[in-house]
């Protein structure tokens, strides 16, 4: 029953996801020109705003706005104006749904009194960095509009995390080392470089993690995770000729990817890192 529900949740805010996305694009587009069309912007209210086509701005009626369903039965295009719909709508979806079961099934610890919360808080912040990393990928930003609030949301996980700890002082400790091992990295990567390593939306991006992985051997291991997967993703591209030296690849989707990790198999990437390389 309860995986039902976050399949169904997830598949609800999967969606939003897409809206939030999109919504935000265009908002910063439409307030950068000379003459902002303002009842457009009135359209693209994420709070107000009624779902539109990308491409010919058409309202969508309810039915066109079923999660997955919708998409396959339109089989990928508007029925409005008949261009495609991105498959990037789908998947999207069911990546919150498969996020969010994965989430409950392998969660570290029993989910009850301050687990529940935090579980909770969770899957809310798992809903904003997947728009994060949407973003990202399709225009290599972090919008502070995402990552202040979601900040603001892993503060609240960090807060619940330090007081259920058995010693609440060093847990503080912990998450203030994580943040500034988080942020820090890459504070200097992109101070050494002038920014043209990595953004400044980054090292936002780096901080508010920290929060999340709350020691600083979780905050080590997100980062090292989301290198390796950024790794592993761009040699291939650069061998091939595919990618050139001078291509600019997002690296919040990978250090997003890592946090997630980390925060449900983490502890046990650490113990086996422990038992493995350390205790002969």
């Amino acid at each position: 029953m309860i995986i039902a529900v976050l399949v169904i949740v997830g598949l609800c805010l999967g969606s939003f996801v897409n809206a939030l996305v999109w919504r935000l694009h265009e908002q910063t587009a439409e307030s950068a020109k000379k003459q902002p069309d303002k009842h457009y912007l009135k359209r693209l209210s994420v709070a107000k705003g009624r779902s539109i086509c990308p491409d010919c701005k058409h309202e969508l009626a309810t039915r066109d706005l079923v999660p997955v369903l919708s998409w396959l039965s339109l089989k990928g295009k508007c029925r409005y104006c008949g261009r495609p719909i991105s498959m990037q709508y789908p998947l999207v979806e069911l990546s919150m749904a498969g996020l969010f079961v994965a989430s409950y099934l392998w969660w570290p610890l029993s989910i009850h009194g301050a687990q529940t919360a935090i579980f909770i808080l969770w899957l809310a912040l798992l809903t904003g960095l997947l728009a994060l990393l949407v973003y990202d990928l399709r225009w290599q930003l972090l919008p502070n509009r995402l990552v202040y609030p979601l900040t603001v949301v892993a503060m609240a996980i960090a807060v619940i995390t330090v007081a259920a700890a058995a010693r609440p002082a060093i847990a503080l400790l912990d998450v203030i080392l994580a943040v500034i091992i988080g942020g820090g990295v890459f504070y200097v990567l992109f101070q050494v470089s002038g920014g043209k390593w990595i953004g400044g939306g980054d090292v936002r991006l780096g901080g508010l993690l920290g929060l999340v992985a709350a020691t600083p051997a979780r905050s080590f291991l997100f980062i090292f995770l989301g290198a390796l997967g950024g790794s592993l993703v761009s040699v291939p591209f650069l061998a091939s000729g595919r990618l050139k030296r001078t291509s600019v690849i997002p690296f919040g989707p990978f250090l997003i990817a890592g946090i997630i990790i980390v925060q449900l198999f983490g502890t046990d990437i650490l113990n086996w890192y422990r038992q493995t390389f350390i205790n002969f």
